[in-house]
């Protein structure tokens, strides 16, 4: 099998918790097509958050394993995920809102060593897929819009050259408006040739851009299909149907 045929994210048995707690990733099987967008949805407290943050090396795994295009990194570093392909981008505090956009740009590859497409070239096409970025480079983050922070987080992610990017919940707390150019630019991202996992509370907005969706009850993967299959009226049936 070529690099090319592989699952852009592998995870196989996974499980995973916080310290001494019983485990609330529970034993989840999951591939990641390459250039397609999966989102992951499911009630308050399903383990999406924690999931997200298992592969991103935020988490322990107790069982299982996590790859990247084929590259085992189940153990490894966040850091050293990065380096293999996978970029996270969380909820909250994913910009630094004292520093210029070009400051967090210019933070977000400082340590990079050794992962190949990284530098000015790439910067380049990155900018070209948020353009208001790119007139604003001396704006402070922090004087930037709630929409406007997500798209710099993206960026800053994109800027690693990832395989994968995993977003945690990017529409949280923001307007209708914002809400619908988060999900423009997570469909322009997939476009330029990254396969991306995004764990969404705001389903009706999911669903407008995902290829597939995965539900999460209870830290159990109980349903895997396309997204247009996906009614997002009757989610009540899919969310508190019980897990054997």
């Amino acid at each position: 099998m070529t690099a090319a045929t592989l699952p852009a994210l592998s995870v196989s048995g996974l499980r995973a918790g916080y310290g001494h707690g019983a485990d609330i990733v529970r034993g989840i099987d999951f591939d990641l097509p390459p250039e397609s967008i999966v989102a992951v949805i499911g009630p308050n407290g399903s383990g999406k958050s924690s999931f997200v943050k298992t592969l991103a090396g935020l988490l322990d795994v107790r069982a299982g394993s996590v790859s990247v295009t084929g590259q085992d990194v189940t153990h490894e570093t966040p850091a050293r995920r990065v380096a293999a392909g996978l970029a996270y981008v969380p909820q909250e505090a994913n910009v630094f809102p004292s520093l210029s956009i070009r400051e967090n740009l210019k933070l977000a590859t400082e340590f990079l060593r050794g992962r190949a497409g990284v530098g000015a070239e790439r910067q380049e096409h990155v900018l070209s897929l948020f353009p208001d970025l790119a007139l604003r480079m001396r704006t402070r983050a922090g004087d930037l819009s709630g929409g406007q922070r997500q798209m710099l987080a993206f960026a800053s992610a994109l800027l690693a050259n990832p395989e994968v990017l995993l977003l945690d919940e990017p529409s949280a707390g923001l307007s209708p408006k914002f809400v619908e150019q988060t999900m423009e630019a997570i469909a322009r991202v997939r476009a330029a040739g990254v396969t991306v996992l995004l764990v969404e509370q705001n389903v009706a907005a999911a669903l407008k851009i995902a290829d597939e969706v995965a539900v999460l009850v209870a830290g159990h993967l109980t349903l895997r299909t396309e997204a247009k299959l996906v009614d997002h009226t009757a989610l009540g049936e899919l969310f508190f149907a019980k897990v054997a």
